[in-house]
């Protein structure tokens, strides 16, 4: 067997209810590694032409890479893909976090989801087999309230899971899936073929340990990361992926009231110095990564709220809500990201629909009366 694989593909039919394996050949595996190439490989094979993406002929992959699970940072990275109700076309999203390590550890390189539950459902996937349980009593939930409510249920307390919250389940076409409640599966609308399928979670507990060809090399690459990552990408570690806004705002490449503009007056209040020194009071990372680029934040004021639990705005979401909707304030961007979190909608398609109705409103394109009495100014 191919090493740093689990050497198995899980293959569910929601229609009919069955769940087998497939044990698939070296050559494929060193044909198409993992990731993308799994999502193409089975998108190509299983899904018809013309088949509707919300659709039971649309296929669902959650699919790992080829160290994915293995202790070395970047190893917590896994892929979602489908054919995608956004576009038509291919849809794929990277996302981080712990899930994909985790779906390894429990024996499976990718879990291949077809056709339609009668009723909500979750996949649970627990040392190399898997089981379809009920999840009526899930429907509706966000995903933190998804999130306990399973884990309380399975008694697995270090059980990861993949799921959607209502935008999911409302086939939202832009809505995403949601890893451990903050990491995301964010494009092309994975998370409303997920709800399509009336899938609310795919939820996996493993045991550590993934094969490689020298066990030793991947200690000492490993070690070698530890040792130099602050070299690497401090900036990371210090600001988050917003690092890189300050930057952007002086090349004239920050979007802007949806693009109208390329730098915004505001940026200094919601760059990545101004959310470390502001609200964030923790830091996360994914599986086996010392980078902790993650930003956990807490607002709890007289105007704005906002449950840590759900992480902290990435630069995407900052960028989507805050500079592209004129909002210079990190709380309001924060709540949003909490929002779209919890509902399982992509931060960036759901930033771009607010800036693009706002524009729209001072345009005189959209009128108060159609936006519900809002008065959408940037």
């Amino acid at each position: 067997m191919a090493k740093g694989y689990a050497g198995k593909i899980l293959r569910v039919n929601l229609t009919s209810g069955k769940i087998w394996t497939e044990k698939p050949s070296d050559a494929f595996y060193r044909r198409y590694v993992g990731g993308n190439g799994f999502i193409g490989y089975y998108l190509l094979k299983e899904v018809p032409k013309g088949a509707d993406p919300l659709g039971p002929d649309n296929a669902l992959v959650f699919a790992g890479g080829a160290i994915t699970g293995i202790p070395v940072a970047g190893a917590g990275r896994s892929a979602v893909g489908c054919k995608s109700p956004l576009t038509g076309g291919y849809g794929e999203a990277d996302v981080g976090g712990f899930f994909g390590a985790e779906m390894k550890q429990a024996g499976f390189d990718a879990v291949v989801v077809q056709g339609k539950a009668d009723k909500p459902v979750y996949l649970w996937i627990h040392n190399g087999e898997a089981e379809l349980r009920s999840a009526e009593h899930l429907w509706g939930k966000t995903t933190l309230e998804t999130q306990e409510a399973i884990t309380e249920e399975l008694g697995e307390r270090r059980a990861r899971m993949a799921m959607i919250g209502p935008g999911g389940e409302k086939l939202v076409r832009y809505a995403c899936v949601i890893n451990d409640v903050k990491h995301a599966a964010g494009r092309t609308g994975v998370g409303a073929v997920m709800g399509s399928k009336n899938l609310k979670a795919v939820v996996a507990r493993g045991k550590p340990g993934v094969p490689v060809a020298d066990q030793e090399k991947v200690r000492e690459l490993s070690r070698w990361m530890a040792a130099n990552w602050k070299d690497l990408a401090w900036s990371s570690h210090d600001q988050g992926t917003n690092a890189g806004l300050s930057g952007l705002n002086e090349m004239g490449a920050l979007p802007t009231r949806n693009f109208q503009d390329g730098q915004f007056e505001g940026a200094s209040k919601i760059d990545g110095v101004a959310l470390r020194d502001t609200i964030t009071i923790d830091r996360g990372g994914c599986y086996a990564c010392p980078i902790n680029c993650k930003r956990v934040v807490k607002v709890d004021d007289d105007e704005y709220k906002v449950n840590p639990e759900y992480g902290g705005p990435e630069y995407e979401t900052v960028g989507a809500f805050g500079s592209n909707c004129g909002v210079d304030d990190l709380r309001a961007i924060s709540v949003a990201n909490e929002i779209c979190n919890a509902y399982s909608l992509d931060t960036i398609s759901t930033g771009m629909m607010v800036s693009f109705a706002m524009e729209c409103y001072e345009e005189g394109l959209l009128s108060k009366e159609r936006a519900d009495g809002l008065e959408l100014n940037f």
